[in-house]
């Protein structure tokens, strides 16, 4: 890759080779609607988890026909590298996380609406890099997709609630970053207890890929507030050990439990 940059930081490069009214792309005549086109894709890619630990991402366009430059940290160029590895390997976006899929799918519609080639370059280190090339003719779009019902638990805290047609629980997980869960409006007002800032847990329905497991965060909906005691609780586990003595006599229940754990036993 051209140009100077920081060792500790990694590249992507959109590379957009095509014409426009005859002549061949450039920084010059490239549309701003375009480039936002870009942009927007870009920052789907690289900041998945919205509102979470959001990465720096500098940019800079250049020549050849029009080159889309990202900098960032190394592993969030690399997450772009597994992507695009796993596309090659595979030849297809199938197993692709959706928001990762929609960002291809993207790409190959404006490949094929502008009828331009469109090269992926991730190099998180400069010995370390993968290239995806789309064109009009590529088939980078997803089978359909099987949705399944699901219940789910999950942990944070609650950083907003209420709605002034369309009520919903903003809670800020480790896991998903801030996800939003439809509540009823009518459970909200009689909630006695103030939950905004608050650690909970919630109890949600909602959409799974029966492909991947995959939750559609934005299907879920509320059924209920479920105890959340994030201290390690000794006693508690002592309990469970005791009761499961009784149906599993041939299994060293505390080896058991530190093994689900997933804690080294007898280190």
């Amino acid at each position: 890759m051209n140009g100077k940059t920081d060792k500790k930081k990694g590249v992507l490069e959109i590379n957009i080779v095509g014409k426009h009214n005859n002549t061949y792309l450039s920084p010059e005549n490239y549309d701003i609607k375009d480039i936002m086109y870009i942009l927007e894709n870009v920052e789907n890619l690289l900041n998945p988890d919205k509102n979470k630990n959001r990465p720096r991402i500098a940019y800079t366009i250049e020549e050849g026909s029009v080159k889309h430059k990202f900098i960032a940290e190394r592993f969030v160029i690399a997450t772009v590298l597994s992507m695009i590895n796993i596309i090659k390997r595979q030849n297809n976006i199938n197993s692709l996380q959706s928001i990762y899929a929609q960002v291809i799918e993207n790409i190959q519609k404006m490949a094929k609406d502008k009828e331009c080639e469109i090269n992926i370059k991730a190099a998180p280190t400069i010995n370390d890099s993968a290239e995806l090339k789309i064109t009009k003719d590529t088939k980078y779009i997803r089978d359909a997709i099987i949705w399944i019902n699901g219940e789910f638990y999950f942990y944070g805290k609650v950083t907003n609630a209420g709605g002034k047609e369309k009520a919903n629980i903003h809670l800020n997980t480790e896991d998903y970053g801030t996800i939003i869960i439809k509540t009823p409006m009518s459970f909200l007002m009689e909630c006695k207890e103030n939950i905004l800032y608050k650690d909970l847990g919630i109890r949600a329905t909602g959409e799974q890929r029966l492909d991947n497991g995959e939750i559609n965060l934005s299907s879920l909906e509320f059924k209920e507030f479920i105890d959340y005691n994030p201290v390690y609780d000794e006693k508690y586990l002592e309990k469970l050990r005791k009761n499961a003595e009784s149906w599993i006599p041939d299994i060293d229940a505390v080896n058991y439990l530190n093994e689900i754990r997933g804690r080294l036993v007898n280190a």
